[in-house]
């Protein structure tokens, strides 16, 4: 019987062991981590416990771990933040981007891209903004933030969004500090027009709300200055997006001189002022043209975002990873790619807890698989160049949790 107890004894205590021993949840173990906040470049593991980053360094003990992730020959980074995108899908066939048919629901195409935070680009308005919340920020496991549209009605395309009565600073203001945890900014988009009145009613309703604007100069004949619009009307912070986009018809001014083939020295200027340039590709709204001169000449975008909805996703954009890739592709390092799509974005919407890996910063993490071969990227009139890398996405980690999973690269393999 004394036997008896003592075995019972000492199975007790070599599980109790085994339970503290399992310190961590998940550990990530050699991959190459690219921090740009922490300026960390190099082979390095990661490990995870509830919800949180816990312990980077350049060795963790894998028996410390319920999963173990292999990241041999893998790229590890912070989730990627995709600061461009249309995600208030609905049922409303009339309703454009807002409640509509062209946005899509975030979780459908986020995960499988290393995507853990979206920024909805102005969707819905402040009429519409508590049912985009209800219906789709509340449903998401990906994590939704959003600019409120200066437009009440939101992006329902045509007439409202010319509608100059519907842009309310204050009650634009006002729907933002309600829903601070959410909102991020403000956005202007679509409006055809000889003035500047959308552009200061959003930027005005910025200044209320101490936050910053991403403006879609859309267009006019003869197009607007942007020089007067970086230098006169934005604030430094403010976002200007698809910044590489040539528009049929010269209705937008560009940011590089068609003639020369140089970026304005304005847009420079602009640049050191503190005016965020956004790539959002979109379906027509980047061309190689005024991509290829810049990146050459060392100006890069601030942010690399997609402009995700129905219309780009399957044309030339397809997703963050190619767009990243395109970049690669014309001659922009990896590390500067990896801060447009995790860093700068968090600093751009004032959200510095995300964008980084740093100790007791929430596990939003993405595994990176760069492919060599050959690979073809191409824009909106059908130029094309050529790359020998490309980007895919192993596995996204979000808030701790294993959400996509190539291949199989955790051990165990836990189906939730």
């Amino acid at each position: 019987m004394q036997k008896l107890k003592l075995l019972i004894i000492c199975m007790f205590l070599l599980c109790a062991g085994s339970i503290h021993a399992q310190t961590f949840s998940i550990v990530i173990k050699g991959g190459h981590l690219i921090d740009p906040k922490n300026n960390l470049n190099e082979l390095m593991d990661v490990a995870i416990k509830d919800g949180k980053i816990v312990q980077v360094a350049k060795s963790i003990d894998v028996k410390l771990a319920r999963q173990v992730v292999n990241a041999t020959g893998l790229i590890i980074t912070p989730g990627l933040i995709d600061l461009h995108v249309h995600v208030f899908a609905g049922v409303e066939a009339d309703h454009g981007l807002s409640n509509g048919l062209s946005s899509v629901p975030p979780d459908g195409f986020t995960f499988r891209a290393g995507v853990t935070t979206v920024v909805d680009a102005g969707c819905a308005g402040w009429k519409s903004f508590p049912a985009f919340k209800k219906n789709v920020i509340d449903n998401a496991q990906t994590r939704v933030l959003a600019f409120l549209n200066i437009v009440g009605e939101g992006m329902r395309g045509g007439a409202y969004e010319q509608d100059i009565h519907d842009m309310d600073p204050k009650l634009t203001a006002q729907v933002a500090r309600q829903y601070k945890n959410i909102i991020v900014g403000f956005k202007v988009a679509h409006y055809v027009g000889n003035e500047w009145t959308a552009v200061d009613r959003v930027v005005e309703a910025g200044k209320l709300g101490h936050m910053p604007v991403m403006i879609d100069l859309g267009s006019s004949t003869p197009p607007l200055p942007i020089e007067e619009l970086y230098m006169k009307h934005l604030r430094p912070g403010d976002i200007y997006t698809h910044a590489f986009a040539l528009l049929d018809g010269n209705i937008r001014e560009t940011i590089v001189d068609e003639q020369l083939k140089k970026v304005k020295p304005f847009v420079w200027e602009a640049q050191k002022r503190g005016i965020i340039f956004d790539v959002g590709y979109g379906g027509g709204s980047f061309n190689f043209t005024q991509a290829i001169p810049a990146i050459k000449s060392g100006f890069y975008p601030d942010c690399i975002s997609t402009d995700l909805h129905t219309g780009s996703m399957n044309a030339a954009m397809k997703s963050i990873l190619n767009v990243m890739s395109t970049f690669l592709a014309m001659g922009m390092d990896l590390q500067k790619v990896i801060k447009a799509t995790t860093w700068n974005p968090a600093l751009a919407v004032h959200r510095e807890e995300l964008g980084n890996l740093s100790t007791g910063s929430e596990a939003d993490i993405t595994i990176l698989k760069l492919e060599k071969g050959s690979f073809g990227f191409w824009d909106k009139t059908g130029y094309k160049i050529e790359g020998d890398q490309k980007l895919g996405c192993e596995m996204t980690i979000r808030s701790g949790k294993i959400v996509y999973d190539l291949n199989g690269i955790a051990t165990p393999i836990i189906i939730r």
